[in-house]
């Protein structure tokens, strides 16, 4: 690396456009399992589909998020060329819905969502220790907005899905669906490819040397606690999320009898309220801590999870919606700015994609055992479910450790 390349490189770092580059991207990868979410009900029912089948569809997609995310971190970690990797992972995550639209087989659309698990690993272990790297002193705040933008995938997704699947059908919603992605994946390769966003480390001599020391280095941070119980207890809360945002939209639209167009609406006021949450929560974790703000977060998801289940077919459940946005997206991003302050700075990718993959496992058994509730004993008993994982996930963040850092560097 030279003078004028290390001038660059800070100059960079000061620059927030990137930012918003990178979080707009991310806001991508999001609209589409968005949009999925609220087609579900629909795909069901034309397909006569049970609760468990519908679990089973998403849970194909979390197992292969599961078994691809740490190679993946390890592979972003051996190369240098972000740009081009965030660029695949959006079209990746965009293109297996196109291929929805044309296909009416069960096992078509486990297929598709599987692909859909493997391609999304690429975004977060890329995306997320950059922005970290670039703004170390504010990495909650920066961390946070990447995750905002993926509140906003989230929030706007189900509200334009639910006006457009007024007018057309879900085959031509998921077909139209996928242009803004294609477009996104172009602009994110052309301007970052021309920032030269590297991971600032050098060159290996072969991409064989690189992949070796990345899996050198992943040996030896399986062993950070702080990592394990952080990752144990985000899989207990991605049991929360996933299962919550693939029942909500069905028990809004088949027992309270909602159009999809007031489904997107809940959806949209479910995770607007998140958008809100998320940099707030990141900025009060670098002044105040980590732990508490994932604490008190996460209790109120679970209280606010209970009364959601007493409440039942009322008014009272849809105006619950917007407080546990708020509080259970608040907490996403603090517990990733959490696992970088564990990781060393030349694995934080891995880090990252042991975290996701952890994720990913509770993600899968999440909605299919959801599924198997709501078929033996109702779909509001789910909710219930979710408050005890969520309760669970937190006596995990409790008994974390501090954050090791006594290695600068691992491998």
């Amino acid at each position: 690396m030279t003078a004028i390349a290390t001038s660059n490189e800070d100059s960079e770092s000061r620059s927030f456009l990137e930012v918003w580059v990178i979080t707009i991207g991310h806001a991508l990868t999001h609209w589409y399992p968005a949009t999925f979410y609220l087609l579900l009900p629909l795909i069901g029912a034309e397909l006569g589909l049970s609760y468990s089948q519908i679990g089973v569809i998403l849970t194909f997609q979390y197992i292969a998020g599961a078994l691809s995310n740490i190679p993946g971190g390890i592979i972003v970690d051996s190369i240098g060329r972000k740009g081009f990797l965030m660029a695949l992972s959006l079209f990746w995550i965009g293109f297996p819905y196109l291929v929805m639209g044309f296909s009416s087989a069960y096992w078509m659309m486990i297929f598709c969502t599987t692909m859909i698990g493997i391609g999304n690993n690429l975004w977060h272990p890329t995306a997320i220790p950059l922005l970290a790297r670039r703004f170390p002193d504010r990495k909650g705040l920066v961390v946070a907005l990447h995750g905002m933008g993926g509140n906003v995938g989230d929030a706007f997704a189900p509200l334009a899905a639910g006006a457009l699947l007024a007018i057309f059908t879900w085959r031509e919603v998921v077909i139209m669906n996928v242009i803004p992605g294609i477009i996104m994946s172009a602009m994110i390769l052309f301007y970052l490819g021309r920032l030269n966003i590297d991971d600032g480390k050098a060159k290996s001599a072969n991409v064989g040397e690189s992949l070796s020391k990345a899996l050198a280095g992943f040996a030896t941070l399986i062993k950070n606690k702080t990592l394990l119980m952080l990752s144990v207890g985000s899989a207990f809360r991605s049991m929360t999320q996933g299962s919550l945002l693939a029942f909500l939209p069905l028990y809004l639209a088949q027992q309270m009898g909602y159009s999809p167009i007031w489904v997107g609406a809940c959806m949209f006021a479910l995770q607007a309220a998140g958008f809100a949450a998320a940099p707030v929560a990141g900025h009060l974790s670098d002044k105040l801590g980590r732990r508490s703000i994932m604490m008190s977060t996460m209790a109120m998801t679970a209280v606010v999870l209970l009364f959601m289940a007493f409440a039942g077919q009322s008014v009272a459940f849809v105006a619950l919606i917007a407080f546990l946005g708020f509080f259970l997206f608040a907490v996403r991003a603090v517990l990733q700015a959490w696992v970088l302050d564990a990781a060393p700075k030349n694995m934080a990718g891995s880090a990252i994609g042991f975290l996701f993959a952890t994720q990913a496992i509770g993600g899968a058994i999440g909605p299919v055992a959801s599924g198997v509730l709501a078929d033996q004993y109702g779909i509001i008993t789910v909710f219930y479910f979710l408050a005890a994982t969520i309760v669970i996930a937190n006596m995990f963040v409790f008994f974390t450790p501090e954050a090791e850092k006594a290695q600068p560097k691992a491998a």
